[in-house]
């Protein structure tokens, strides 16, 4: 759906109450989405400005609000006042609230306030933390054994522990971490037995999830120890808690939270970052390449000029940045992918293939095994007089890429006329926190996808502390990292980005089940003591 239609939802005198779920992107509805996108005004709970700002647009006019059960009904008409002026103006307006509107958020109290000042209200469901922890921490809330389920918001007066604690119902607890030592004895007190299983989950769903599990007779001080009494959390009691070891997938992942460093080019970041998030990773990109312009553009101009007088047989594509800059050439001279009728074209690898295909060209060579120069040298065919008219390849590329592939082309008989089609330049400095987290050892892992970027963040950061893992792409790159004196834990078996990420994610695996094997609890490189960062 475009923005547009997103906006026809949000009508003149219209308010959207959305739930935020537990706060991550991921986990918010489609609808969700598209509204946030669409909004003129968004008016959020406090701990979710991050998130409204993150999927609003870029001039979207945001307004901090306290919870809605913060002021209870009496106070809802006057703080919702600036939403109800902005929607009678014909603005499009999002009210966003934690966890779902109708279920412990208040949200109910602000729709009918809503409703009492003659406002259309549209309600987007959330996914409540009431299940979405639970699920996350690998705790079902029934089972074959469990049907019936209760939840009980702590912070509620006059609660009826008698009633809360009989039978044997799978109990969630809502704000009871910090009062879990009261909350224990009330339900050994209203009959629940001392041994009976308990979890406490703080964090939920985010890469900061903890989850301790114990019994009703042990777990404020098994929750003390493990420093998880502090804020909010979910606590969940009965005996489906015994199933988390088997069902425990969210935590057991093999980067989870880990603090990954990303230093590649902005454009390209989001993409490894996304791979690494499946894993658990937390990444974090810092560019350490810019990708500008030639600094002249006579030379791009002839190459594209002799691709339209039919002067070559071949294209190659060795980056998405080299058919970006293309591409906007083209453009810019008014030109589109039809001049690459008869003309075939290669590509470096599956990625840079996607980019051409978006530009509505399909490549008629990638490489069948490794994605890289060696790899396409590999597949391109030799020049032949009597089946090729044409010896010539144009290859626009970057101001500093190797020499590989006009060799080998030159061997295999064809003509290379090699163009600047992008120059790469070294990226501002990071922001100083930044650089100290990579110099303290804060990130666990760094990727190095080419040696330029070793050269570059090594130049406007410092060099990673000795406890932080560091991933490349391949032999090259490898070879870079040890000149500057890094110490190389992980090498891709394959020049990609993908294969790079499940090289770390192996690497994490590996590690996980070593420290399990010795009896550790898993822990990030960047939490090892420092007698053993100095031994490694």
């Amino acid at each position: 759906m475009t923005t547009d239609a997103a906006r026809s939802t949000l009508c003149t005198g219209s308010v959207a109450v959305v739930g935020a779920g537990p706060g991550v992107p991921d986990l918010l509805t489609v609808r969700a989405t598209r509204l946030l996108a669409a909004a003129d005004l968004i008016a959020t709970d406090p701990s979710l400005v991050p998130l409204a700002r993150s999927l609003g647009r870029p001039d979207v006019r945001l307004l901090e609000l306290s919870p809605p059960a913060a002021a209870g009904k009496a106070g809802a008409s006057a703080r919702l006042k600036p939403l109800v002026d902005a929607a009678r103006a014909g603005q499009a307006v999002v009210r966003l609230v934690a966890g779902d509107p109708f279920l412990f958020a208040g949200g109910a109290e602000e729709v009918a306030a809503l409703v009492r000042a003659d406002v259309r209200v549209d309600v987007v469901p959330g996914v409540p933390e009431t299940t979405s922890t639970p699920l996350h921490a690998g705790i079902p809330l029934t089972s074959a054994d469990t049907a019936d389920v209760r939840v009980v918001d702590v912070a509620r007066s006059g609660i009826d522990w008698e009633s809360v604690g009989c039978g044997a119902p799978t109990l969630v607890l809502l704000n009871a971490v910090p009062r879990l030592d009261e909350v224990a004895t009330s339900l050994v007190a209203a009959g629940r037995k001392p041994g009976t299983p308990v979890a406490v989950t703080v964090g939920g769903a985010t890469s900061a999830q903890r989850t301790v599990v114990s019994t009703l007779a042990e777990v404020a001080a098994d929750a003390g120890r493990a420093g998880v009494l502090d804020g909010g959390g979910v606590v969940v009691v009965g005996e489906v808690v015994s199933l988390r070891p088997r069902l425990s997938w969210f935590e057991s992942r093999p980067l989870f939270g880990w603090r990954v460093l990303v230093p590649r080019t902005r454009e390209q970041a989001s993409v490894v970052s996304e791979q690494l998030i499946g894993f658990g990773a937390v990444p974090e990109e810092v560019p350490t390449i810019a990708v500008e312009p030639p600094r002249t553009p006579a030379q791009m101009d002839r190459a594209v000029k002799g691709l339209v007088t039919g002067r070559f047989e071949w294209v190659a594509f060795t980056s998405s940045n080299a058919v970006r800059a293309v591409r906007e050439r083209f453009e810019e001279l008014g030109l589109d992918a039809r001049a690459f009728a008869g003309i075939k074209v290669a590509a470096v690898g599956e990625k840079t293939a996607a980019d051409l295909l978006a530009w509505g060209i399909a490549a008629d060579l990638v490489p069948s095994g490794e994605q890289s120069s060696a790899g396409l040298l590999a597949d391109w065919p030799h020049y032949d007089p009597v089946f090729d008219p044409i010896d010539r390849v144009l290859l626009p590329r970057a101001d500093i890429a190797t020499e590989t592939l006009v060799q080998g082309l030159g061997e295999l008989g064809w003509q290379v006329e090699d163009v600047t089609a992008y120059r790469t330049v070294r990226a501002a400095p990071p922001p100083a926190g930044v650089r100290e987290a990579i110099k303290s050892g804060a990130f666990d892992a760094v990727l190095f996808t080419s040696s330029s970027t070793v050269r570059n963040l090594v130049g406007i950061a410092g060099k990673p502390h000795p406890s932080t893992v560091i991933a490349v792409i391949g032999p090259q790159t490898r070879a870079t990292a040890e000149e500057l004196g890094l110490r190389v834990d992980v090498v891709s078996p394959q020049a990609s980005v993908g294969a790079l990420v499940a090289a770390l994610a192996d690497f994490g695996e590996a590690r996980r089940q070593a420290v399990l094997a010795a009896g550790e609890q898993p822990h990030r490189p960047s939490e090892e003591r420092p007698a053993r960062r100095r031994s490694r």
